[in-house]
């Protein structure tokens, strides 16, 4: 319950960010509108960044379809905003969807390399115990780990 509390409250702060980005500008004027949209903004990003660390978003997010979806599509809309928008518009443009295509990049080039190395611990022996795996397991429901 608490987490469907939480989630709702998340998702309603994130939309009156956006509203408050998008429909400041038709409600106010001046300095009102600059506050409202940047208030906005910064909500909207706060409570996004919360959402997307909840696991079915997590998980969609870090998906490999997901991810070369991301690296393409912002990867062109960061080429055509330099040169379809001029000046300051378009560079900020570009830089802003380069990075979130960087972003989704350096993803697969990290979720390539675990799948391409099949183990979890990268190929090399854990020290200590050699099942250091299952025993993380035993222990996953207790509060203090027993000792090796």
């Amino acid at each position: 319950m608490k987490s469907l509390l939480s989630s709702i409250v998340l998702w309603s702060l994130f939309l009156v960010g956006l509203s408050a980005t998008v429909a400041s500008g038709a409600v106010l004027d001046g300095s009102q509108k600059d506050v409202a949209t940047y208030g906005g903004i910064a909500l909207s990003l706060v409570a996004g960044s919360r959402i997307a660390k909840k696991d079915p978003i997590k998980s969609f997010l870090s998906s490999r379809p997901v991810l070369w979806f991301l690296f393409l599509f912002n990867g062109v809309v960061a080429a055509a905003a330099g040169f379809a928008l001029d000046g300051v518009q378009g560079i900020t443009a570009a830089a802003g969807m380069g990075l979130v295509s960087l972003g989704a990049g350096f993803g697969l080039l990290q979720s390539h390399g675990m799948r391409s190395r099949g183990t979890e611990n990268h190929g090399t022996r854990s020290r200590g115990t050699e099942n250091r795996g299952t025993q993380a397991l035993e222990t996953q429901g207790r509060r203090t780990p027993t000792p090796a």
